[in-house]
């Protein structure tokens, strides 16, 4: 079978842990471990997110007065490498040696009319305090949302994706059996200019439609979503909320999600398995095995 794997940012760095090396390293191993578990039985392509990071590199390069700050779609790309370096290694060391794996830094085409460049959602960054947070929009003029009560993050624009550029190169690659370390971040965002060369634009794509887009393009059997929430919840946060094993698209579609974290996901799903024959599974990371055999997670799928 062949599945893509969209690795959550949040699953690589997990809320309120320090955004250190050695803590990201050590995340990114214990992903590796489940990776390889399903690489064993199943043909894998490697997707991840990259908000928390590409914030930090943010922050690090407004720190630095002596030249204007990178524009998003370059800190997105040192992001990619970064966290992509990080998982092909890990990945290398928890499978037999002589596993082939590549990283590709993938540019992703958006429409430059998208609304989402005059409607930022997408939450990258650390999280604030209401003190920090307010310091941080006055220094930075960087929009910011409440993600829970004292809880802020930056957001930027998340225009959809459109075009995997180097979508033959990725196919060419897993054919010869490479397991690719492909859009990460969601892919660098770049429009086409009035002459149809390619140029980068400010936003972060999520990476959960982009891994749709890949699953799709690269004719996936299954697509997976593996972040640190057990499962899709009906009425999240309520008394009554409670996980949603095994759904329909179509039911899928009728509900509500929260558009920063879970509704990409939802819609992603939805999108990819409303081809017959095709199922997508949302949950924890260390259950990645289990989800795809129905057996833990949330596994969307037409045949109920």
């Amino acid at each position: 079978m062949r599945v893509v794997v969209a690795l959550g940012g949040n699953a690589l760095l997990k809320r309120g842990e320090p955004m250190t090396a050695e803590v990201q390293r050590g995340n990114v191993r214990r992903a590796a471990v489940a990776l390889a578990e399903l690489a064993r039985d199943h043909e894998i392509i490697v997707a991840h997110g990259n908000g928390p990071q590409v914030g930090l590199l943010a922050l690090q390069a407004a720190a630095f007065q002596e030249v204007d700050p990178y524009p998003l779609d370059i800190l997105g790309a040192e992001s990619v490498g970064m966290i992509g370096y990080l998982v092909e290694q890990e990945l290398a060391n928890a499978l037999p040696r002589g596993t082939r794996c590549a990283t590709l830094l993938t540019q992703i085409e958006v429409d430059r009319n998208d609304p989402a460049f005059g409607d930022p959602r997408k939450p990258i960054g650390p999280v604030y305090s209401d003190e920090t947070a307010e310091h941080v929009r006055q220094e930075h003029a960087w929009p910011l949302v409440q993600e829970s009560p004292g809880k802020w993050r930056r957001v930027v624009p998340s225009p959809a994706p459109q075009t995997i550029t180097q979508i033959e190169a990725v196919r060419i690659l897993v054919e010869r059996g490479v397991i690719v370390v492909c859009a990460g971040g969601g892919g660098i965002p770049v429009i086409r200019n009035a002459k149809g060369d390619l140029e980068g634009i400010e936003a972060v794509i999520d990476k959960d439609l982009a891994g749709g887009l890949l699953a799709q393009e690269l004719g996936a059997d299954a697509f997976l979503m593996l972040t640190d929430v057990e499962a899709v919840y009906q009425d999240w946060g309520t008394p009554e909320q409670r996980p949603i094993r095994k759904i329909s698209p179509g039911k899928l579609a009728g509900m509500s999600f929260a558009a920063g974290s879970m509704g990409p996901k939802v819609e992603a799903a939805g999108a990819f398995a409303s081809a017959p024959g095709r199922i997508a599974g949302i949950g924890r990371l260390e259950d990645a095995r289990a989800i795809l055999e129905g057996r833990s997670g949330t596994l969307v799928c037409q045949d109920q």
